[in-house]
């Protein structure tokens, strides 16, 4: 038997030694109607909310995605070399996504990126070549390379902190894709320079940016194979 203990001794029940036995349930009164019916119309209204916080969830989301390349693009980073964009931070083997008109600016707004490799060596001097090797297009790269930016002279304690200056050869020149011509990779090389070489383009070179014959460079000055590389894949904006 479930009992009860009570105030009075007796509630809804029969009195037994100050405890209430309990009986069968009454039917409802109607202030338990009303009590329920609002109920009710809470439960109603707060599914409407849901439904209305679920199709909120079907506008376009204003998410940034950034997706790291995949092989075979992803085998070109190595070397622990970064570049970095304001607001992107490090864009090294990654694709520059849409959203915030980050392919807007790196193209039309922002200039030359930090470049940081963190083993330089102090008394050391580096190489430091970007180029587009799929101009106009990576299906049709019959300019390539595209140079971008060369910049020789480069001391390692620059190198460490981000802030280059070296020798400039060639100015920064932004990632600027054809419409219609899809994703372009932008590549940095990092080599370290030779003690005591002058290094200098030929009059032609300086004239002209695409179809640079940058192996050759490479091996006129001796620069090796670079210490470390990096890439990131961006396409006109509007595409």
């Amino acid at each position: 038997m479930i009992v009860w203990r009570t105030r009075r001794g007796f509630h809804n029940g029969v009195f037994h030694n100050g405890f209430a036995k309990k009986s069968k349930p009454c039917a409802p009164s109607g202030r338990m109607k009303v009590l329920g019916a609002v109920l009710l119309v809470l439960s109603l209204l707060s599914t409407a909310v849901r439904g209305e916080q679920l199709s909120w969830s079907d506008k376009p989301s204003k998410t940034c995605l950034f997706q790291r390349l995949s092989s075979p693009d992803s085998e070109f980073c190595r070397g622990g070399l970064e570049v970095i964009y304001p607001e992107l931070g490090d864009v090294g083997c990654m694709y520059i996504p849409q959203c915030h008109q980050y392919r807007w600016r790196i193209s039309r707004e922002w200039g030359n990126p930090r470049v940081r490799y963190p083993q330089a060596e102090k008394n050391k001097k580096y190489v430091l070549v970007l180029v587009d090797p799929d101009a106009p297009s990576r299906a049709n790269p019959k300019k390539r390379f595209w140079r971008h930016w060369l910049v020789t002279d480069i001391p390692g304690v620059e190198l460490r902190s981000g802030d280059i200056k070296g020798r400039l050869l060639t100015d920064y020149i932004r990632p600027t894709p054809p419409p219609r011509s899809g994703y372009h990779r932008y590549q940095l090389r990092l080599y370290e320079q030779p003690a005591h070489e002058a290094i200098a383009l030929s009059p032609g070179e300086r004239i002209s940016l695409g179809s640079w014959a940058m192996e050759s460079f490479v091996e006129q000055f001796r620069l090796g194979s670079p210490v470390a590389s990096t890439q990131f894949l961006t396409k006109y904006y509007e595409d």
